[in-house]
This record gives structure tokens, C-alpha cells and sequence, in this order.
């Protein structure tokens, strides 16, 4: 399992244009970092009220990187 696939599958199924989903991994000493980026009309989608589905986002893929033992943080440009 890729945490980078899953990020990009879970942003995909969620904005109107998922051809301009784009996902970068930045490894550090601590970790990794992926960097999501999507078409500025669906920022909002992506972010939701309040920030609610940056948390879910969020809180998938720390799940996910748990099973694969990793420390992950994901950022949303």
C-alpha cells in the first residue's frame, strides 16, 4: 500500500475535477510529508466548513501510515 495512492484516490473521489489532482512526497528525518494540491475551484470541497474534511483527510492517512509504520503529515496548496 502507497500512503501516496490513498491520498490521491481519497482527493479524486471527492472534488469535480480529479485530473488536476496532484500529490507530492517530501521525505524528512521524522517522516514523510505529502503535499496535495487540486484545481483552485475545488479547494473548498477539498478543505470543507470549518476545515472538517482536512481533519478526516488528515486523520485517514495518519491511520493508514500506521499500519505501514510510518509518520506521515499532509499538507493541502
Amino acid at each position: 500500500m502507497q500512503i501516496k495512492q490513498v491520498l490521491s484516490d481519497i482527493a479524486k473521489s471527492i472534488v469535480d475535477r480529479p485530473d488536476d489532482v496532484v500529490v507530492l512526497e517530501e521525505v524528512s528525518g521524522d517522516g514523510v510529508t505529502l503535499i496535495l494540491s487540486v484545481a483552485p475551484d475545488d479547494m473548498g470541497k477539498v478543505i470543507g466548513k470549518h476545515g472538517k474534511i482536512a481533519k478526516s483527510i488528515r486523520l485517514v492517512m495518519k491511520a493508514a501510515a500506521n499500519l505501514t509504520g510510518q509518520k506521515v503529515s499532509v499538507e493541502i496548496r
